[in-house]
C-alpha cells in the first residue's frame, strides 16, 4: 500500500517583519524578498511532507496581488497541495497585516514544484497527499490542469 499523509503534515507558517533594508523607494517590500521567503517555506512545507532532502523544481506562479510595508508582518503558510512519483506541488499564500491597525490583506499567491532528492542528488518517491478542507480539496482537484499548463509551457521555451 502506498504512503499518503493528510496536507496538515506539510502545513507550514512563518511570520516576518518587514524592515528599511527589505524595501524599495517606496518602503513597499522589494518582490525579490517575498519569493525569498516563498521558496524557503515552500521547502520546508516539502520536507516535512516528504521527509527529505528537496530542490525547487520551478517556482510555476506568483501573483503580487498588494504590497507591504515597513512595519508590516508578513504572514506566510504553505502546504503540499498535490503529489507526483518524486515531486510535489506546493502552494504558498502570503498575507501582510498592519499591526497597527490590524488590518490583513492578502498580498501574494504562489504555486512551487518541489523534488525529492535522496543524498546522491537523485529523485526519490514520496508519499501521497490527502486533501481535507475545502480549499485543500480544491486545489488538489485542480493540481492536474496546473501540472498540465507546466507541462505546455515547457513546450514553448
Amino acid at each position: 500500500m502506498e504512503q499518503a499523509y493528510s496536507v496538515e503534515r506539510s502545513r507550514t507558517v512563518q511570520t516576518k517583519l518587514v524592515l528599511p533594508p527589505d524595501t524599495n523607494h517606496m518602503q513597499t517590500i522589494f518582490g525579490g524578498k517575498i519569493l525569498s521567503y516563498i521558496d524557503e517555506i515552500a521547502a520546508l512545507s516539502a520536507m516535512k511532507h516528504s521527509s527529505s532532502v528537496v530542490v525547487t523544481a520551478s517556482i510555476d506562479s506568483v501573483d503580487f496581488l498588494s504590497s507591504a510595508t515597513v512595519g508590516d508582518a508578513l504572514s506566510l503558510e504553505a502546504y503540499v497541495t498535490s503529489t507526483g512519483r518524486t515531486s510535489m506541488e506546493v502552494y504558498v499564500k502570503v498575507y501582510s497585516t498592519n499591526l497597527l491597525t490590524s488590518v490583513k490583506t492578502l498580498t501574494t499567491e504562489s504555486f512551487l514544484t518541489m523534488v525529492a532528492v535522496d543524498d546522491k542528488g537523485k529523485p526519490k518517491p514520496v508519499p501521497k497527499v490527502i486533501p481535507q478542507s475545502e480549499e485543500e480539496t480544491r486545489l488538489f482537484k485542480t493540481a492536474p490542469l496546473r501540472k498540465e499548463h507546466r507541462q505546455n509551457r515547457a513546450l514553448i521555451l
